[in-house]
């Protein structure tokens, strides 16, 4: 009989990950190059990729649990195994109503540090009293102290949209952490996740010397699955769920790494597997949308309708200044850094001499995801119907059905709201963009990304089709625009048959008004 290995799906205890036989990619080479100074570090991470895993290895190795690490890299590397006291602050499952909602989980884990190494509770200002437990455990133990600290922004992107709150919450935090400063002699260790960045954010304007790898190269692979990894850690379940999807081994990998892999968290850096999805996947032998369906915050989708941005620059690449990677407002005029942050975008170039990042979806998971999530506020299409109509949609294409398509497009079209109007060129472009690339998922799509090509291009296995809109023009102008243009000349020797179709929009009745298929 198969034995089937046990997954660490959802494990943030490395205690309990190593203590249940579980798999584990290892990643204590790195975790021992950090450790190995006493420098303070920051690293930024989208959610469930990993980071709490990683602050629960640093306790249990700042605790001295060589027995968790028997067989793992850093058994070889590491001679002494001390045991330091170690304080670890976890601010990722709360709900962050109130100043006193944070002040309240400060003190539940002061409570306990102070009760290890006071013998009682203390009273007093938080910042304070974590002065004081830092003090007394360094004197109790003789050794300097290791600070963790998971999520640290959690209350703040709680409160993106409550800005009053957000400032209240920002000054607790900042003069807590402020601390750290404070007692820098009696540290040897700290380590700080979160989504953002911290570098404008003042809340650790009191301690500025965090050294931040979220873009560091060498730690690029510290969170998340490298493909290497994926093969040689998960062999026996990529060999089992290609048995049971009917397809080769290298399918089954090149289908994981469409759907999962893409994440590049420094320049020319490789590429990562969403740890999430991909044991998810693996422990149902299903290609689902796992990471996605975990929340998608739905004040970034309320930031792209509000500002009017153009979808087209998601689909194609959007392009960052190095100092949008410091930013985490919530600001309707650039939606894109805290995007990037969330984990919907990541880095696909760099451009050393003018330091622009070019962003982009990571994988098909995040792509179609987020598109679909994205249907439904710009139409009034709702979310359960919008998968139906995408794949209608591809059967339509497939079967040569323009009529077909193009009538279904009107629904979509539709759901134009009324006081958009002067914004409803905008507008309707964003719906096109959303459709075609959901329809991306089931045939080949591409849409426009530089001036000359034809708005939209799809590929089925029989046909190939040729879109061009236009706004304020004609129908026929849309199909000469084709041909002038010459936009089918690259696919003449395909061998499939070219259908040019050419569109004119209705801007009285916010639709698709006339066609014409060539």
């Amino acid at each position: 009989m198969e034995q089937i290995r046990k997954l660490p799906t959802g494990i943030q205890s490395f205690e309990v990950l190593r203590t249940s036989d579980l798999v584990y990619v290892d990643k204590t080479a790195l975790i021992y190059e950090l450790v190995s100074t006493p420098v303070p570090y920051f690293l930024s991470r989208p959610r469930r990729f990993g980071k709490s895993l990683l602050i629960s290895t640093f306790e249990a190795y700042f605790e001295g649990r060589k027995d968790l690490f028997k067989g793992l890299a850093i058994e070889k590397l590491e001679t002494k195994w001390e045991a330091y006291p170690v304080l670890r602050l976890d601010l990722n499952a709360k709900k962050y109503d109130s100043v006193e909602a944070l002040i309240a989980i400060l003190n539940r884990h002061l409570n306990k540090w102070e009760t290890l190494y006071f013998g009682e509770k203390q009273t007093g200002a938080p910042e304070d009293r974590f002065i004081n437990v830092i003090e007394q455990a360094y004197e109790k133990t003789g050794k300097r102290v290791v600070v963790l600290v998971d999520e640290y922004d959690k209350p703040l992107l709680a409160n993106l949209d409550n800005e009053k709150r957000s400032e209240a919450l920002r000054n607790t935090l900042k003069a807590f952490y402020g601390a750290l400063k404070s007692t820098s002699d009696s540290l040897r260790f700290i380590f700080f996740t979160g989504v953002t960045k911290f570098a404008q954010i003042s809340v650790f304007s009191d301690l500025n010397q965090l050294t931040d790898i979220s873009l560091v190269r060498d730690y690029a692979t510290l969170c998340g699955i490298t493909r290497e990894e994926l093969v040689e850690n998960f062999t026996p379940e990529l060999t089992r769920m290609a048995n049971e999807n009917a397809m080769s081994f290298d399918e089954t990998v090149a289908e994981m790494t469409q759907r999962y892999d893409g994440y590049h968290f420094a320049p020319n850096s490789p590429g990562m597997f969403n740890p999430f999805s991909v044991l998810n996947a693996l422990a149902y032998r299903t290609f689902d949308d796992y990471w996605f369906r975990t929340g998608t915050p739905s004040f970034l989708v309320d930031l792209l309708t509000e500002s009017d941005y153009d979808l087209r620059l998601l689909v194609d690449g959007v392009e960052m200044a190095s100092s949008g990677f410091a930013e985490y407002r919530a600001e309707k005029s650039n939606p894109i850094p805290l995007i990037y942050q969330s984990g919907y975008l990541t880095i696909h170039s760099y451009d050393k001499q003018y330091r622009l990042y070019t962003l982009g979806f990571p994988n098909d998971e995040v792509r179609y995801g987020f598109m679909n999530f994205l249907a439904p506020y710009y139409t009034k299409v709702d979310d359960g119907a919008t998968e139906v109509h995408i794949v209608n949609f591809a059967k339509e294409l497939r079967a040569g059905d323009v009529d077909g398509f193009l009538n279904g497009m009107k629904v979509f079209f539709a759901g134009i709201p009324y006081e958009l109007s002067a914004d409803t060129e905008r507008h309707y472009q964003a719906i096109f963009y959303v459709v075609l690339t959901l329809i991306g998922a089931f045939v080949q799509a591409e849409v426009r990304s530089a001036h000359g090509r034809a708005d939209a291009v799809v590929k089925t296995d029989k046909y190939i089709y040729v879109f061009e809109f236009k706004l304020n023009d004609t129908a026929e102008a849309a199909l000469q625009q084709i041909d002038s243009k010459e936009y089918l000349l690259p696919y003449a020797l395909d061998g499939r048959k070219l259908v040019k179709v050419g569109v004119s929009f209705d801007k009285e009745k916010r639709n698709i008004g006339r066609y014409l298929i060539g």
